[in-house]
């Protein structure tokens, strides 16, 4: 054989095959083209038994090759039976497993059903029609029939009713509906794209919340703006998380006599009790001004925890709160870095900080969470912070001064979101908030969809019964008409409202319809280019998530029928918008801290030797073997998503017989998200 690149040198070509194949094992081969044949090789040659020679060591060499090319589709089709085998068996032991989810038996999972039974009947109907010749083909985007007046029997008959019913009456409703859900997904893309612009524009020209001028040093000892400072930590059953909260509180860099921790424990488990006031001894022991409190009385969930320790004489000496959920671990220096910006700005009412998490790389579930409150933190948030001086306070993590809280009404039960709540009626009373977008504090995201799921219904849910109780006084209230006007449209309306409706209704139900009513139609940009511009927007802020951006735009749509649901209990006050449930905590970041609380251990344990890091790492891997004999992991079966599913697999069956490309592929990947998510192989299992 002459070298590849003999030409080079200027040496005489050698002719014959064409195809050289190097082979290291019958896995690992490659097909190497060294040349074309020639003219000359087609000429007839005086040499018969040479010609004969090279045509049987060419058929010998295209035989192994092609031999080489079966045993390798041999081997994928082998690997792809047996992936699809095994997510059979998954899927055949979380159906005989799973746990049915509590709230799958609703009028909304009955509509679902309707929808899905409906589906499935018109799927029959129309592969039957298919067969039978009623075939449609697309002229300048409308459908028309290829044979209107192939009338054989009754079925013909009876279906083409059900053409003509479609076309007079089903599709213009359903185009009506679909372009109504059109105008709202372009305004609310137009929202987003605005935040973003906001952001950059931040980022450009490095615009961030400054201090007043004369600023006293806070490292300059005695002359440091010191106030007052009350720190709340509510907390309900969190013994998984009780003693790095307690400890990360404690070390706050702060005067200890101005400085007063509230553990406020509303636990119902008489041994976490008992656990979390040891603790607060331990801490009290080494002069640290921390007290317990527990009520007998639980009533109003978070805010009436926080109601009744602010009714605590002793929180009149105090002029600022700062609030803390069970799982959150502040750095020494948090108060140092928000308190200053209330001095000698009598407006502001609330500084917030910005939450990081460090769980955020544990599952799939935890990275898609860290992709949207990443954009709501970097965009959301500090775009509301700098250019309106409002945004909804997160709950924790935040700063407090005490008389924003008191002459606003104080804590409220009347809803599941009391942190927004108060956010909204402190800025109907004119006071401002900042957002620090450089001070974070640790935290962690839920691990398992079913605490994903009740924390994102809570969340959902409260906004739309805050807004029915905040409309009249909104109206009512003092603030600007452009301010109004951002609460109405912005704050609640456009974003709390009509994001999940059109998500929900043109993603999950429009566009499933479509297919069977294919008179009525989506355009190419609004199920594909638009929604992955979006999130495209989405996903800038964390830019290491780039790779999940396709599960990104699939689970967010798979939430949707979540939002939507709280959002229609929430506007409507079902039932289910009252319900109040702690977020699972898995105590991971503990594992993090370890360090800090080996430095930290010798300020309450005096007279004890310095413990071994080593040491405690094990005590912790003992308590979480015996704590996993002790519970056994399950998974849940999602009955609203596993319909939505099977509807969208239908659809996505349905666009074959049209031919219709993109809408395919979206249902059915979609599809596909829907049922991993309904089989519960999304996160981490539940306790």
């Amino acid at each position: 054989m002459a070298p590849l690149f003999s030409w080079l040198w200027g040496k005489e070509i050698q002719r014959g095959t064409p195809v050289v194949v190097k082979m290291e094992n019958p896995n690992n081969w490659s097909m190497v083209e060294l040349e074309s044949p020639l003219e000359d090789d087609f000429l007839l040659t005086t040499n018969d038994n040479n010609v004969s020679k090279v045509k049987n060591k060419n058929a010998k060499q295209l035989t192994w090759v092609l031999l080489l090319k079966a045993h390798k589709a041999a081997g994928c089709l082998t690997s792809i039976a047996s992936a699809l085998f095994s997510f059979g068996s998954v899927i055949r032991r979380r159906l005989t497993t799973g746990k049915t989810d509590s709230m799958g038996n609703s009028r909304f999972y009955s509509c679902i059903k309707v929808f899905l039974w409906l589906s499935l009947i018109l799927l029959g109907f129309e592969i039957a029609a298919y067969y039978k010749g009623w075939h449609f083909i697309s002229t300048n985007d409308l459908y028309t029939l290829e044979n209107p007046l192939a009338m054989k029997g009754v079925f013909d008959l009876m279906y083409s009713m059900w053409v003509l019913v479609r076309v007079e009456y089903l599709a213009p409703l359903l185009q009506l509906l679909a372009n109504v859900c059109i105008v709202l997904f372009l305004i609310q893309s137009l929202d987003r794209l605005v935040l973003c612009l906001g952001c950059f524009w931040i980022r450009i020209k490095k615009i961030r919340p400054v201090l007043k001028e004369g600023e006293v040093d806070l490292e300059a000892g005695d002359g440091g703006y010191y106030p007052m400072v009350l720190v709340q930590i509510p907390m309900c059953n969190e013994k998984e998380v009780y003693q790095q909260a307690i400890a990360a509180m404690c070390n706050l860099e702060w005067p200890k006599s101005k400085l007063l921790i509230q553990i406020l424990d509303d636990s119902d488990d008489s041994t976490t009790q008992m656990l979390i006031k040891e603790e607060v001894h331990k801490w009290q022991k080494d002069g640290i001004n921390i007290v317990y409190r527990h009520r007998v009385i639980r009533e109003g969930y978070k805010a009436g925890n926080l109601k009744s320790a602010m009714n605590c004489c002793y929180v009149k000496d105090y002029e600022f709160v700062a609030i803390f959920d069970a799982d959150f671990q502040p750095s020494p220096d948090f108060l140092k870095r928000t308190v200053p910006y209330f001095k000698d700005n009598e407006d502001i009412g609330l500084v917030q900080a910005r939450w990081s998490f460090v769980n955020k790389e544990e599952n799939l579930l935890t990275r898609l969470q860290n992709i949207n409150l990443a954009f709501h933190f970097e965009v959301e948030q500090q775009v509301n912070g700098i250019f309106l001086n409002f945004f909804g306070f997160n709950g924790t993590a935040g700063v407090w001064r005490i008389k924003a809280l008191e002459g606003s009404g104080g804590w409220l039960e009347r809803t599941t979101v009391e942190d927004m709540d108060i956010a909204v009626r402190a800025h109907l009373h004119g006071w401002k908030f900042i957002f620090l977008n450089d001070v974070e504090c640790q935290c962690e995201v839920p691990e398992s969809y079913e605490a994903y799921r009740k924390q994102q219904h809570r969340w959902h849910s409260g906004p739309m019964q805050l807004f029915r109780l905040c409309f009249p006084a909104i109206i009512g209230s003092n603030i600007s008409i452009w301010k109004k006007g951002n609460l109405i449209f912005l704050f609640f309306l456009l974003r709390k409202l009509i994001l999940p409706f059109y998500s929900f209704t043109l993603f999950c139900i429009i566009l499933p319809m479509t297919m069977f009513i294919p008179e009525a139609t989506l355009p190419i940009w609004v199920v594909c280019y638009i929604p992955a511009t979006m999130s495209f927007l989405n996903i800038l802020p964390s830019p290491k998530s780039f790779p999940f951006i396709v599960p990104y735009l699939l689970f967010e749509n798979t939430m949707s029928v979540t939002k939507f649901n709280a959002m229609i209990s929430g506007l409507f006050q079902l039932g289910s918008s009252y319900e109040w449930i702690v977020t699972k905590k898995s105590g991971r970041s503990s594992e993090g801290d370890l360090s800090l609380l080996v430095d930290e251990k010798p300020k309450h344990q005096r007279g004890i030797s310095e413990p071994n890091l080593e040491d405690l790492k094990e005590e912790i891997k003992q308590k979480a073997r015996k704590s996993s004999l002790r519970k056994k992991k399950h998974n849940r079966i999602y009955t609203k998503e596993l319909s939505l599913a099977f509807l969208l697999l239908t659809a996505a069956v349905r666009s074959l017989l049209s031919a219709q490309g993109i809408h395919f592929y979206f249902l059915l990947f979609q599809g596909i998200s829907f049922l991993l998510v309904g089989l519960d192989l999304i996160g981490e299992q539940v306790d």
